[in-house]
């Protein structure tokens, strides 16, 4: 995204691509493309790699108490493998003349006017996009993400269940926030996972892979789960500071992942389009980087992380769920919180309050 970015406004301009694999290669993830993920593959000119994909339109939660609530999504998501996605995102960038080379990178020299990776690559402008441990995040200051803001997800893929395809998301009580998912693709087969916080995760018993394959096939019973994978997801709820300067950290690096959701691709794209377009021409890029991210995602971040912290209290969840089954507005605000760039809304808000006065009456009556 960042190479094509880059590339729109200065279609000769140098652009190398470094990574440490070959592609396609596979990519730990759930796959969901969102409609805000759509939107900025536009603003890219690479809409085309989801052309022959089949959109999703359906949505269903399922809340620790068993609260089930399913409806139709205003905007089509889409599951597309990332092994799928990422080369086809490369192969387009390629194309418009960005130069792919596999090499993995261990030191970074940041001089007065440029930065030079492993004594053998120079560029003005450096996109680090190697994920919250990365070399170029450490490299930078900003250090490893901090546990508490660390969750933990195990990916596999599976026949998807009969009928029109939708995502399911079940909400697991214990060790809350953490839930599983089948996001079926539209094609025979699903994206299943299960993801809990780091910690919960250290202090569960069987502890590790074990207990994550075990909770997946404990919430979705009956599925044949194949090549499992776990990976790691950096909140945005602790995200590192952008330094000034000239290496800027997108995505998984800027700890650009929804706290409610684990969402990270419509964030990817957007981060790597704006350091993109900061990349080129400009005096200070981080600080330019830092400030345009700010605009377009400053105060739904903060929405997110007032989310997140709000329903960690079961009764707060619960009464959401409940709130999005009986209020199309209210579902509609949680899935763009969710998948987009959306914000705590006033429906969402008077629904939320409302279902918690209700408990709270129940409760008194009894």
């Amino acid at each position: 995204a960042a190479a094509l970015s880059a590339l729109r406004p200065r279609p000769g301009a140098r652009v190398l691509l470094l990574d440490k694999a070959d592609f396609p290669r596979d990519k730990s993830c759930g796959d969901g493309i969102a409609p805000h993920a759509l939107d900025e593959l536009a603003r890219l000119g690479a809409a085309e790699v989801l052309a022959d994909r089949v959109p999703v339109t359906r949505l269903r939660l399922r809340s620790p108490g068993g609260v089930d609530v399913g409806a139709e999504l205003r905007r089509p998501d889409y599951v597309v493998p990332r092994e799928v996605f990422d080369a086809r995102l490369v192969a387009v960038a390629v194309g418009r003349g960005a130069e792919l080379v596999r090499h993995a990178v261990r030191a970074v020299d940041i001089r007065p006017g440029s930065v030079v990776l492993d004594d053998s690559f120079e560029a003005r402008v450096v996109v680090a996009a190697d994920g919250a441990n990365g070399v170029l995040r450490r490299l930078v200051g900003s250090g490893r993400q901090p546990p508490a803001a660390m969750a933990v997800a195990v990916r596999g893929y599976a026949q998807a269940p009969p009928g029109p395809p939708e995502q399911v998301i079940v909400m697991d009580g214990r060790d809350w926030p953490a839930y599983a998912w089948s996001f079926a693709a539209g094609d025979g087969t699903a994206n299943v996972g299960f993801g809990m916080l780091l910690p919960s995760l250290q202090a569960a018993p069987s502890g590790g892979r074990r207990e994550l394959h075990a909770r997946l096939l404990e919430l979705l019973p009956g599925i044949e789960p194949t090549r499992l994978r776990s990976h790691h997801l950096p909140l945005s709820s602790a995200r590192p500071a952008q330094p000034p300067g000239r290496v800027l950290l997108a995505g998984d690096a800027a700890s650009l992942i929804n706290p409610l959701t684990g969402e990270g691709i419509f964030y990817a794209l957007l981060s790597g389009r704006l350091a993109g377009a900061a990349a080129v021409g400009l005096p200070d890029p981080g600080t330019a980087y830092r400030a345009s991210l700010a605009r377009e995602l400053g105060r739904h971040l903060r929405h997110t992380t007032l989310l997140a912290r709000l329903t960690a209290d079961q009764r707060v969840l619960e009464a959401g769920v409940r709130a999005a089954g009986r209020s199309p507005g209210a579902f509609d605000a949680l899935v763009e919180v969710g998948l987009g760039r959306g914000l705590i809304t006033r429906p969402l808000l008077q629904a939320l309050a409302g279902e918690l006065f209700a408990r709270a009456r129940r409760v008194v009556v009894r």
